[in-house]
């Protein structure tokens, strides 16, 4: 993992959502974490067997992302109204 700052949000923002997903992913069973009782503390994750197995969806998931990307990001657009368009979330200055 870098320690160069992330977005205009700042790396604690960053690294938050990073920590919120290994910790959802783990939960799922999809990563296993091994911690290092150190200081600083360290923790290394690895994929684990049912996550493996989800690389065959994923890839598939890739591919027809691939294919199809273009026309079902333009069809979103068109259906959005301006109130729900995606906004940049950090920027409340």
């Amino acid at each position: 993992m870098s320690s160069a700052p992330g977005p205009a949000c700042g790396r604690n923002a960053t690294q938050r959502m990073l920590t919120l997903q290994l910790r959802e992913l783990e939960a799922d069973g999809v990563i296993m974490r091994h911690a290092y009782p150190q200081i600083p503390p360290k923790a290394e994750y690895e994929i684990s067997p049912f996550g493996q197995s989800l690389g065959p969806i994923l890839l598939s998931l890739r591919k027809w992302g691939q294919h199809y990307g273009d026309s079902i990001e333009g069809t979103a657009l068109q259906h959005q109204t301006p109130d729900v368009r995606p906004s940049n979330a950090c920027a409340h200055t």
